[in-house]
């Protein structure tokens, strides 16, 4: 648990869970990818940790749950946020789009607020390649947030000499302009601060030979998202 003022509106307490079910290349937390580790506690007793700061949270910040991948957990999660519902606390589900889908995941778009989504690829093949997903399972996910009245923030990694051409920056806009609840897409780049992490559990870090993303360059890739969705 940290509080943060980069996930979700406003300044925020953020929840991380264990799990995850992708494999991204860039991932900077391998140490949340399996469900073991961390501390086991109800919803209740989170929520009760989440309240004591909630004199920060002014009148957009709140809560964002994130991972590893929280849908995951998603009847966890549904708790959670109703927890939250009931003290008039904002929530923000931070996601892959992967973990669940159907009836359980209606349930936790009912109590979330806003979803930070990351779109990791703009096509089905680097989906695969990349992180063991599907660009697929997260545009269902979208279209089931988009149908909940969700408020969408999308969120995309630029990766030098994959993902930071200008043809995958208007795909990505493209893919985002199907559903009506998108307000923002945030460029996020490319950085490697990860590797101790990756070195600490015996794990080699795919992109350890790819260069960093600078933000200048991830600002002039910026400049092709419409003014109205930029951050």
């Amino acid at each position: 648990m940290s509080m943060g003022g980069v996930d979700g509106p406003g300044i925020r307490c953020v929840v991380f869970l264990q799990g995850c079910p992708m494999r991204c290349a860039y991932c900077h937390n391998p140490d949340t990818w399996t469900p073991d580790g961390g501390e086991v506690l109800s919803a209740e007793e989170v929520a009760e940790k989440v309240l004591r700061y909630r004199t920060y949270f002014g009148d957009n910040g709140g809560l964002t749950v994130s991972g590893g991948e929280p849908l995951m957990q998603a009847e966890f999660v549904t708790g959670l946020f109703g927890l939250m519902r009931e003290e008039g606390i904002s929530t923000c589900l931070d996601t892959s789009g992967h973990g669940c889908a159907g009836e359980k995941l209606e349930a936790l778009l009912a109590k979330t607020d806003i979803t930070l989504c990351d779109i990791k690829f703009t096509d089905e093949s680097a989906y695969k390649r990349y992180t063991k997903g599907s660009l697929e399972q997260v545009q269902g996910f979208l279209k089931a947030a988009d149908a909940a009245g969700v408020r969408i923030w999308i969120r995309h990694v630029v990766v030098p000499g994959i993902t930071d051409s200008k043809e995958n920056i208007e795909r990505l806009v493209r893919t985002a302009g199907q559903y009506r609840r998108v307000e923002r897409i945030e460029l996020l780049p490319f950085h490697k601060m990860c590797i101790p992490k990756y070195e600490a559990l015996g794990l080699e870090f795919p992109l350890a030979d790819v260069p960093e993303c600078s933000n200048s360059r991830a600002e002039e890739l910026a400049a092709l998202i419409p003014q109205d969705l930029r951050n």
